[in-house]
């Protein structure tokens, strides 16, 4: 699919571009960006719901990756992308995370830390796609992330890295803080 017949290339030509993270973006964007700040979107919540196979996980062996999930709301980082950059960032995203259709991009309304509010763009799951992952416990969550290897690295680092990020932001994520301490503080989990 190229920019310029892309479905939401209308909404994206020849202006800023925003960009909602919560997950690998947060630490590892891979665009061009002029402005990085915390963002709250409302309607859905980040969620380990997506079985990787390329990027944390393969085939045999998936991994889990995260995915905003209907429902409840999302505090991650919000990347402003100068309107020069946004067909190159548009493409690398597609690419990123468009390859198996998992993700529903859409743009959705988000509230910036410093009070302003801008409609981005964001990856919601799709709940219909075979590898949404829904209601796993706590046992496979884990056993997916401990065993999850892909081209973009292990699942476990994913996490923690993801952790680490919104940990940054003064966030405590109940539903993956205990699969943090899971990995941190076992020896054998973290091997």
């Amino acid at each position: 699919m190229s920019y310029a017949n892309s479905s939401i290339a209308s909404g994206i030509a020849g202006r800023d571009l925003w960009v909602f993270g919560y997950g690998s973006l947060m630490w590892r964007p891979g665009f061009t960006h002029v402005e990085r700040i915390p963002a709250l979107l409302r309607g859905a919540h980040r969620a380990l719901c997506v079985y990787s196979v390329r990027h944390r996980g393969t085939v045999e062996a998936p991994g889990l990756v995260l995915g905003l999930d209907h429902g409840g709301a999302c505090q991650g980082i919000a990347f402003r992308v100068p309107a020069a950059e946004v067909e190159a960032t548009y493409a690398y995203l597609t690419e990123r995370e468009q390859l198996n259709k998992v993700y529903r991009e859409v743009f959705r309304p988000i509230r910036l830390a410093d009070g302003r509010q801008v409609k981005a763009l964001a990856y919601l799951v799709d709940r219909k796609h075979p590898q949404y992952a829904r209601g796993l416990d706590h046992a496979r969550l884990l056993e997916l992330v401990l065993q999850g290897h892909g081209q973009s690295g292990s699942c476990r680092d994913y996490v923690l890295n993801t952790l680490a990020s919104i940990e940054e932001l003064g966030i405590r994520d109940h539903a993956l803080g205990w699969l943090g301490e899971a990995l941190r503080s076992d020896p054998l989990v973290g091997a």
